[in-house]
């Protein structure tokens, strides 16, 4: 069986919680030579806020990345502009937020998460200890605080949709489990339906997608396949590799401001 990855940093998470949860990754980026065989993570992560999470308000959060023997680890790679990228879902993935805690030195990162309202959350910490491996490291969090109505995960019947004055539409040439799949947002204004050619570099590359299953258990982060283009069209590489609903978002930019557009798709 191939895993050809092509620009994908995969992890299938093996249980909810996540203060040193093992995870299995592997990635390749365009003009790397990296190889796409499953690595062990090198470090272990301890989230804390420094106060209890409620919905609409603001507490900051730590994150600790140490090694296995529990030394703080104090250099990371730069991936796509950042040390850490974390991802914010909640439980229902109705919500999604990716931000980027600032590091403060001996393992220790920091940022202020947007939580709207109560309920269950599941965070995402991606980040290249340096010299090893892509890590993410997860953690289910309970926010107090009133709850919002539940949104059922239902795979769109047209993959098309207007954010901002934009028109983006979503294609792949295969949708399985298991193989390589491209997958292609094609972006025109909404109005004129001409082609947008003028995205702009977000964290240096043409765009970035997140996609995560049904249960929160599978997390794909993919990088572009033409970087350094400029629209309308964006192409990715994938591969799912279990059966099910995902949610995707896909996330680009233009004169200057960040937009996302959201997917749901049922992979046979």
């Amino acid at each position: 069986m191939k895993y050809l990855l092509l620009l994908l940093s995969f992890v299938t998470v093996f249980g909810l919680s996540g203060c040193g949860s093992k995870t299995h990754s592997g990635s390749t980026h365009q003009n790397m030579n990296h190889d796409t065989k499953e690595k062990k993570d090198s470090t272990q992560a301890q989230f804390s806020f420094n106060g209890i999470p409620e919905g609409g308000k603001k507490v900051n959060l730590n994150i600790q990345i140490n090694s296995l023997n529990g030394k703080p680890v104090d250099q990371f790679e730069l991936e796509h502009e950042k040390l850490m990228h974390l991802i914010v879902v909640s439980k229902d993935l109705s919500f999604f937020d990716h931000l980027h805690p600032q590091y403060k030195g001996k393992g220790l990162f920091t940022v202020v998460p947007n939580f709207p309202n109560g309920g269950e959350y599941k965070l995402f910490a991606d980040f290249i200890p340096k010299g090893s491996d892509k890590n993410v490291k997860t953690k289910l969090v309970k926010v107090s605080g009133q709850q919002g109505e539940p949104i059922s995960l239902t795979p769109d019947k047209l993959l098309t949709k207007v954010i901002d004055g934009k028109e983006i539409t979503l294609k792949f040439d295969k949708l399985t489990t298991n193989d390589e799949a491209k997958m292609t947002f094609t972006l025109k204004d909404a109005k004129t339906k001409k082609d947008i050619i003028n995205l702009q570099p977000y964290l240096g590359a043409i765009g970035h997608v997140v996609a995560i299953s049904g249960d929160t258990n599978t997390y794909l982060h993919v990088h572009p396949m033409n970087e350094k283009s400029s629209g309308p069209d964006a192409e990715f590489m994938t591969s799912f590799p279990k059966k099910g609903v995902y949610k995707i978002w896909g996330q680009f930019k233009q004169n200057g401001n960040v937009f996302i557009v959201p997917f749901i798709v049922d992979v046979p």
